[in-house]
């Protein structure tokens, strides 16, 4: 699972086995150390609820997904899921779920063998 952040907005995009493993855990999580503390990003399925939603406590970072939406998103050719959840004072937070593709970007030698296919693009 792969995460980008820029401004008010948090991108994540899972790989095949990512995709995999949320369908049949509801959690996934991935950790960034440095040298005095770690970052750790997660999704997880959510029972309740009808649009993503996200927390940061501890350094933790989570993006939430609603059961139906996670049904679909994992059994079906659906790319992603997009929300913007208010944080008030006319502020928004933008939130994004998408299946990793190949030849989206990264290096020429990241082994993009676990990314779905592409569907427009041939690499």
């Amino acid at each position: 699972m792969k995460i980008r952040i820029k401004a008010n907005s948090v991108r994540l995009r899972l790989t095949k086995p990512d995709i995999d493993n949320f369908g049949q855990d509801g959690y996934l999580e991935e950790k960034t150390e440095f040298p005095a503390s770690t970052f750790t990003y997660a999704i997880q399925k959510l029972f309740d609820g009808t649009t993503l939603d996200a927390s940061f406590t501890d350094q933790k970072l989570t993006v939430f997904v609603p059961h139906k939406i996670q049904e679909e998103w994992i059994s079906t050719d659906k790319v992603g899921f997009s929300h913007e959840l208010p944080l008030g004072e006319n502020k928004s937070l933008f939130l994004l779920i998408e299946k990793d593709y190949k030849c989206t970007d990264g290096e020429a030698t990241e082994d993009q063998s676990d990314y779905f296919d592409h569907p427009v693009k041939t690499c």
